[in-house]
């Protein structure tokens, strides 16, 4: 019997004979194919083509390969000739006449390459490639052609040359089988807008497929939120019309009915926890109309809840049973125990400047942590909300054991940096430019940076912004503000501030909808009365050569001698401040303590229709610096959308503000004007000095506000909706009261007041005085302000622009003084303001 060694050796010795066979058959066949008409291409690599395959396949592979422009493969004498036309190679690939796409965007498209071949078929692809970008990036009239350019040794330049064309974006969106809720409406839900008037200055109707996809989403989730359990997108079509000269994009939905819920019950089945004890997490009650975002919300909180318990693995299912007879669904949340599997590891994929952390963090689980989908799909929801990235999805693959799981998320980053110029005019600052680069994701970190500069007619400043959203690991959203910012003030009080500081922030989320955020500032303000011919607002105090007159040397008025000093009344009628004001003339630090206790349950931050906003902040000056007082202001806000797009609100606020030592610093008061009741002028409403020629101007500002707003805003019919305009009506009321800072200045240092000691009263007869008084006549009514008015809205591209028109109702007419009357409240009938992005 033969031994397996012996097997072994003739099996090796057959396989070497094989081998060899095969390679002398190789060599043979190679040594029949006869390549003809290759310069610069190897005649192995032809061959490489051609070996083992008929000649008419060989001739398409030698063509699919891009090396040719022509190939012919036959047989003669039992030789396979192979002639074949190179290529040239592409040297360079140009791209000419593009601005609004950059280069890098439209080499990603094209498949011709630098030293590659060139193929006329390849190159002409790329036309229909380039026109395609462009027709997703709102041009889609854009002309593209193509060039080469002959270099020696058969290369070439491949220049494509680009006419862009005008803009071609959306031309018209389009809903199909909505009844609840109008066109106009839907399209207001969508980041992507129709072109109109204003498309040479925006982007957003600029036809994007995945920006489409997240408005299909946006829409899908508004009905769901306002009770269309039933709600499905049938198709969204986009069809580009040659023209119409843009896209049309039709989106057909199917909108079921309306539910409401009409029963709650929640059934653990896990023992040792009790359904009745869940209850407080629910957030859906009986009779609300149904909400899926409070459906997840609900199942978030009962999901964390049971985890403390000691039930990491508990898994809570809703579920729903419609009754379309009487339009209610009644919601159940099962409470089980899920299976026991781990999470193995976490990838994040496709992140190519974000971090890795940035994307973890926002994890409410890790690796080794139970593995829970409700926690998984809030994660999901966190990410697409941060705006740091275009995609967002997670999936799941099978671990190393079957208890074990590998979460996969693929991200992909978006440009997350603007630079944006703006520009505005409003009644309080004129006209005002701004200059800002700002960065929500500074480098790939989630941090938020933003530096700016402003400078208007009546105001200047730059500001520097930074928040680390996880300060230390934790969801606390930490930062700090430096800032200088100068204010002309004197068109409605007699100074000019210039106020340079900084503030430190920490920011604690209690709730989704509660918050609270810890604030240090730290702030020097210098204030200034100008005192010049065209603004001789001190001169009484100081006066101007050559323009105020003064007292001869020798006179004396009450047993005091006044030579050289400013005659008093004239110099005050021509704008003179208030001695208070004079008194706050120079440098005063404030170091401010503080906390904003904010509660909110609003729809939209930026264009609220339903919900509800309120804040409170308790502010403590005194922990060093000048200023000494304890201060607290509030508001409430309601929003409720009356009908489609009328949206009602009301709006309390108050204020205020106590010292802590002694009297306040008359710049610590609140001075308040038309953010109070509109219709009155900046510092316009409350305390004034009346015991000077210039009441007007010279406000001093109070320490108690109250205020009441009712606004109704709605569409202006007839207009195009994307245009942004809307007008409304309102009513105002408010009062500000209770000037406490110093009445009496001993200006010239005599010891007595006006000839009166300190502890007496004043005299306010300038003919008896002759110089100017040394204290403060205050006119101080806690009067109810009101007015009511009209005003025209416009959410334009270059930011918000608010027109308003109001008449005042009630006011504080002041007091007769013998002339005219004084102390009086300004008003201002016409306010604007607004600011620009462009």
């Amino acid at each position: 019997m033969m031994s397996m060694t012996g097997k072994r050796r003739r099996v090796s010795a057959t396989g070497a004979i094989v081998m060899a066979a095969a390679m002398v058959a190789g060599a043979a066949q190679a040594q029949q194919i006869v390549v003809q008409g290759n310069s610069r291409i190897d005649a192995d690599t032809v061959r490489s083509y051609v070996t083992g395959v008929s000649p008419e396949e060989a001739r398409r592979n030698l063509l699919a390969s891009g090396m040719f422009s022509d190939a012919r493969v036959s047989q003669s004498g039992g030789r396979t000739v192979v002639s074949v036309r190179e290529n040239n190679t592409i040297n360079r690939v140009v791209f000419e006449g593009n601005k609004k796409v950059e280069k890098g965007t439209l080499e990603g498209v094209v498949e011709a390459k630098s030293r590659g071949g060139y193929s006329p078929a390849v190159v002409n692809a790329d036309l229909e490639r380039i026109r395609d970008v462009y027709r997703r990036f709102g041009r889609g009239q854009a002309k593209v052609s193509v060039r080469t350019v002959d270099l020696p040794n058969g290369r070439v330049d491949v220049v494509y040359t680009i006419d862009e064309g005008d803009k071609t974006g959306i031309k018209e969106i389009r809903f199909n089988g909505n009844q609840a809720y109008s066109d106009g409406r839907l399209r207001d839900l969508m980041t992507s807008s129709e072109m109109n008037l204003l498309s040479f200055i925006k982007t957003s109707d600029v036809y994007d497929p995945d920006r489409i996809a997240n408005d299909l989403d946006l829409i899908r989730r508004y009905y769901l939120k306002n009770g269309y359990a039933d709600f499905r997108v049938v198709s969204a079509d986009a069809n580009y019309d040659d023209g119409a000269g843009g896209w049309i994009l039709t989106i057909t939905v199917e909108e079921g009915q309306q539910y409401r819920v009409g029963n709650v019950a929640i059934d653990s089945r896990i023992p040792g926890v009790d359904g009745t004890v869940l209850r407080d997490d629910l957030r859906t009650d009986v009779g609300d109309v149904y909400n899926a975002e409070d459906v997840e919300r609900t199942l978030t909180k009962v999901t964390t809840e049971v985890a403390k318990r000691g039930y990491p693995f508990a898994q809570v299912r809703p579920t729903g049973e419609r009754d379309r007879a009487t339009g209610t669904v009644s919601l159940g949340y099962i409470v089980e125990d899920g299976p026991r599997v781990y999470i193995e590891r976490i990838n994040v994929r496709g992140n190519t400047r974000t971090r890795d952390y940035v994307v973890r963090r926002e994890l409410d689980i890790t690796e080794g942590d139970a593995y829970n989908r409700v926690l998984v799909d809030r994660a999901e929801r966190r990410l697409n909300g941060l705006g740091f990235f275009k995609k967002v999805r997670f999936s799941n693959e099978p671990g190393s054991a079957p208890d074990r799981v590998v979460v996969n998320i693929d991200v992909e980053d978006q440009p997350t940096g603007s630079f944006s110029v703006a520009g505005g005019y409003s009644t309080a600052d004129g006209i005002i430019g701004e200059v800002s680069v700002s960065e929500s994701n500074f480098l790939g970190r989630g941090q938020y940076v933003r530096v700016a500069g402003s400078a208007g007619q009546y105001t200047r400043g730059i500001d520097f912004s930074f928040t680390e959203p996880y300060f230390l690991g934790y969801r606390l959203a930490a930062g700090f503000d430096v800032f200088n910012k100068y204010s002309d003030l004197t068109r409605y009080s007699r100074y000019v501030t210039d106020v340079v500081g900084g503030q430190l922030r920490l920011g604690l989320p209690i709730t989704e909808e509660f918050g609270v955020t810890l604030r240090y500032s730290l702030y020097n303000t210098d204030l200034k009365i100008p005192n010049t011919l065209k603004r001789p607002y001190n001169d009484c105090s100081a006066p101007i050569p050559g323009y105020t007159a003064i007292y001869p040397g020798g006179t004396v008025i009450n047993g005091q001698n006044v030579g050289g000093l400013s005659q008093y009344p004239g110099c005050a009628y021509d704008g003179e401040a208030s001695i208070a004001l004079k008194e706050a003339v120079g440098s005063t630090l404030t170091s401010l303590a503080g906390l904003t206790l904010a509660y909110s349950t609003l729809d939209n931050l930026q264009l609220p229709r339903n919900g509800f906003y309120g804040e409170v902040k308790p502010e403590f000056a005194g922990i060093g610096g000048d200023s000494k007082f304890f201060r607290v202001t509030g508001e409430a806000r309601y929003y409720k959308e009356l009908w489609e797009d009328v949206v009602g609100f009301v709006k309390f606020q108050g204020g205020h503000v106590e010292p802590t030592d002694r009297n306040l610093r008359v710049t610590d008061q609140f001075f308040l004007g038309p953010s109070l009741v509109r219709g009155f002028a900046p510092n316009g409403i409350g305390p004034r000095d009346i015991g000077i020629g210039d009441s007007r101007s010279n406000a001093l500002g109070g320490t108690t506000y109250v205020g009441a707003s009712v606004e109704v805003q709605f569409p202006i019919w007839g207009l195009p909706r994307d245009l942004g305009l809307k007008g409304a009506v309102f009513a105002d009321a408010g009062t500000l009261f209770g000037y406490k800072a110093r009445r009496t200045f001993d200006v010239n240092g005599d010891g007595f007041i006006n000839g009166f000691s300190p502890s007496g009263s004043c005299n306010f007869s300038a003919y008896t005085i002759g110089v100017e008084p040394e204290c403060v006549n205050v006119r101080d009514s806690a009067k109810i302000r009101s007015s009511v008015g009209a005003s025209i809205l416009w959410n334009s591209p270059l930011g918000p622009i608010r027109f308003d028109y109001a008449y005042a109702l009630t006011k504080d007419e002041g007091v007769f003084d013998g002339v005219g009357r004084v102390g009086k409240d300004q008003t201002q009938a016409f306010r604007f303001s607004g600011g620009s992005r462009f």
